[in-house]
């Protein structure tokens, strides 16, 4: 399961029990460095919700009790995703959170999954750090597009990594599908004119066209003129 190799183990994290007091709870946070950590029950098995610690700041700033239960702060209770949920459900849930909790099947606490291992598999997935180029096609939806696409720069290159996005154009029901590949590192850059040359000869709009290794957009809608084609060198 993909969610599941990427989550931080229980074992491995800092916890607050859910009979902790506010003042224990910011105690852990301060020396753990975290500004977010879980709150599990007694046995260490059920995830209650997390504790902040800008609120309990807020708390304290207060002249609030800080000998009240931990859990008169918690938050996100109900924001969790099992192991075996669908990759998707993790975007949908994670959002504007640090992490996100994991449950096992059974529904008991697994661990957590962080942006920073989320953005991580992203960047892995998208070979980052080993492409030369990512360039991004619009094509609709007709059946075997993906196929010819891949045939023609299949003719140049290997393919390091495809990942494609869906978006809806201006016109309702009509879906743009954006798709984004990553070539490898040894690819030159007239190879990738070359390509760029056969995929819209076909019909295919290449919309962007990042360099990896310089970090930058080297052509996109907004800046067309910016990639270099042969007649311009």
């Amino acid at each position: 399961m993909l969610i599941k190799s990427l989550v931080i183990k229980k074992d491995y994290l800092t916890t607050v029990n859910e009979h902790a007091t506010l003042e224990e709870a910011l105690k852990i946070l301060e020396d753990s460095g975290f500004r977010c950590v879980p709150i599990l029950d007694d046995t260490g098995t059920i995830f209650r919700g997390n504790i902040y610690k800008m609120h309990i700041y807020r708390h304290k700033s207060q002249g609030k009790d800080m000998s009240l239960p931990v859990t008169e702060l918690l938050k996100n209770a109900t924001k969790t995703i099992k192991v075996n949920s669908p990759f998707f459900k993790v975007f949908f849930t994670i959002r504007d959170l640090p992490y996100i909790s994991v449950l096992d099947e059974s529904g008991k606490f697994y661990g957590i999954l962080t942006h920073s291992r989320l953005l991580d598999m992203l960047s892995d997935a998208w070979n980052i750090k080993t492409g030369s180029y990512v360039f991004t096609v619009l094509t609709n939806n007709d059946r075997g597009n993906l196929v010819k696409m891949t045939k023609i720069i299949s003719k140049y290159s290997s393919i390091a990594g495809t990942m494609s996005l869906d978006a809806a154009s201006a016109e309702k029901g009509n879906p743009v599908r954006r798709i984004l590949f990553t070539l490898p590192a040894d690819v030159k850059e007239d190879t990738l004119r070359e390509i760029v040359k056969r995929l819209e000869h076909k019909g295919y709009v290449v919309a962007e066209i990042e360099d990896l290794q310089a970090g930058m957009t080297i052509m996109s809608d907004e800046n067309p003129g910016i990639y270099l084609t042969d007649d311009q060198n």
